[in-house]
């Protein structure tokens, strides 16, 4: 046991992810179900009939029965998280958790993953010191930690986004100097298989891998054909096989999916800057505005001293500074498509969580210059670089105190915070807030009432108690009488037209910032 602690000590990023999972397991069932999880799961639970070969052989196959009942939503994602990360929650469940706490666990617990794989990354152009520190600071974000637990989309895809570029560097190191190691081209196909699988921009991170193999082997590009074909074949493979929806038509179905996501025709209302717009019509500063304001205060500042630092310290080193400019090119090349091309944006930055890593990254160099201020091992100078990571990450995590279960919906001081911004731009857009909404209401009722939700029914159903019927607002043939109680959201300030003139008697909010509220039909 003090061997296993000692080697822990020795690396002390098993010591950040040991907290965050400690963390993790205190906190997992408090979080409520977001607007885009139960039909997803669903997904989840029909695929194992795709790779049934009981199914195959009964004569009546049909691969449309794997896609669940929101298929047209869901089959053109390809499946390789929920395959992964279904029979951990099947496991949960068997010992008593229920669905959603489980998923919500597993979601945290992959996020993990992310957290280890850029301070790997980091640690190939800093000191361990300070890859923990802007590591610990990468973890704190409350926009990232709220939507590791409630978010099983785009978390994964940046966890393995970023793990293809961690191990296809190194990946490209080891050919450099002439080692072959199978298991790497595994490991770093794999991940690239999966990235692919999740979503359409995954083979972007096998391109960053391929940029940099063929700059560290310009002398000996020959070197580079057998390990890269391999590793661009098993990619290909695993995506093929996590993916149930390519197996009838491959190349037709990857190229029709890579056109849906670029130009994804979604019209949801978007509140942003006290007005509502449609995703498919949003200003260009959206985006912008979005990682400025969602992000902690120190980040942006942070982020462009470390790029200078960075690449003045890699200046004379031409792999690793082509290696740190591909990275950063992962940020800055989606940011200007998006800001050229104006595809449809809403959700806050969540669609864009995968290209925040090189942002931190280049925090890293921030923190060492400021650890090299204070470069003797005395106890003060450990105790200062101390202080300084805890004021870093303290805004982080006052707001994931302050906000919690609903971390995800923060906004930093310079709009106001939460509060500051309530009705100007979205805030808790996926009510996750039903959860709290309901359980307290069943609490607080004697005997059993109707409770009509005008939006997203099915999650406020997945919460109701033994006091608490739902009703769907929308598609009940049952109407809302007096004494019923109704559950709003105020997600494009819905609550202003749904029963309006109906009195709250329960408000979920975080300062001044109503989440959403159950009103009582007078």
């Amino acid at each position: 046991m003090k061997s296993v602690l000692a080697k822990a000590l020795q690396k002390p990023i098993c010591l950040l992810l040991a907290v965050n999972i400690l963390i993790g397991l205190l906190t997992f069932r408090h979080y409520g179900l977001s607007w885009d999880e139960p039909l997803f799961y669903d997904y989840a639970d029909a695929l194992g009939y795709a790779y049934s070969p009981r199914e195959w052989f009964s004569g009546n196959f049909d691969l449309e029965n794997s896609y669940g009942p929101s298929a047209e939503d869901h089959k053109t994602r390809g499946a390789a998280y929920l395959f992964l990360a279904r029979n951990f929650v099947y496991g949960l469940e068997a010992l008593s958790s229920d669905p959603a706490s489980a998923w919500h666990l597993v979601n945290f617990l992959f996020f993990q993953l992310g957290v280890y794989f850029i301070y790997r990354l980091m640690t190939r152009w800093m000191k361990p010191s300070a890859a923990l520190a802007a590591t610990a600071f990468f973890s704190y974000q409350p926009l990232l930690w709220g939507h590791a637990f409630i978010n099983p989309k785009d978390p994964p895809f940046l966890v393995f986004f970023l793990a293809s570029v961690c191990l296809g560097f190194e990946l490209a190191d080891d050919i450099e100097a002439s080692k072959s190691n199978p298991w790497k081209i595994t490991a770093a196909a794999v991940c690239l298989g999966i990235a692919n699988s999740i979503r359409v921009l995954g083979p972007l991170a096998g391109m960053l891998v391929v940029a940099y193999a063929l700059i560290g082997n310009r002398k000996n590009l020959k070197s580079l054909l057998r390990p890269l074909a391999t590793y661009a074949l098993i990619a290909i493979a695993v995506m093929f096989v996590t993916w149930p929806y390519l197996w009838e038509s491959p190349f037709a179905r990857i190229l029709q999916t890579f056109r849906f996501m670029s130009n994804n025709p979604t019209q949801l209302a978007v509140l942003f800057n006290g007005e509502i717009f449609r995703a498919n019509n949003m200003p260009r500063r959206y985006l912008p505005f979005m990682l400025w304001s969602t992000l902690t205060e120190p980040t942006w500042l942070l982020f462009a001293g470390g790029a200078a630092l960075g690449f003045w310290k890699l200046r004379r080193k031409p792999k690793e500074f082509a290696a740190l400019t591909l990275t950063l090119g992962w940020f800055v090349v989606l940011i200007v498509y998006v800001f050229v091309r104006r595809p449809a944006v809403y959700d806050g930055a969540r669609h864009f969580l995968f290209i925040l890593p090189p942002v931190f990254i280049c925090i890293g160099f921030a923190f060492e210059a400021l650890f090299d201020k204070f470069s003797s091992a005395t106890p003060l100078v450990l105790w200062l670089r101390a202080i300084i990571v805890v004021l870093a990450i303290l805004p982080g995590l006052s707001g994931m105190i302050r906000l919690h279960p609903y971390e995800y919906a923060y906004y930093n001081s310079f709009v106001g915070g939460v509060s500051g911004v309530f009705r100007i731009y979205e805030t808790e857009y996926w009510l996750t807030c039903y959860k709290e909404a309901l359980e307290i209401l069943d609490t607080n009722l004697d005997q059993p009432a109707n409770v009509f939700v005008p939006r997203e029914a099915y999650i406020a159903a997945y919460y109701a108690g033994k006091n608490t019927i739902v009703h769907d607002a929308r598609n009940s043939t049952q109407r809302a009488l007096s004494g019923d109680y109704v559950l709003v959201s105020t997600r494009a300030n819905g609550d202003r037209s749904a029963f309006r003139d109906a009195p709250a008697i329960i408000q979920i909010r975080r300062g001044n910032a109503v989440f959403c509220e159950v009103k009582q039909v007078p």
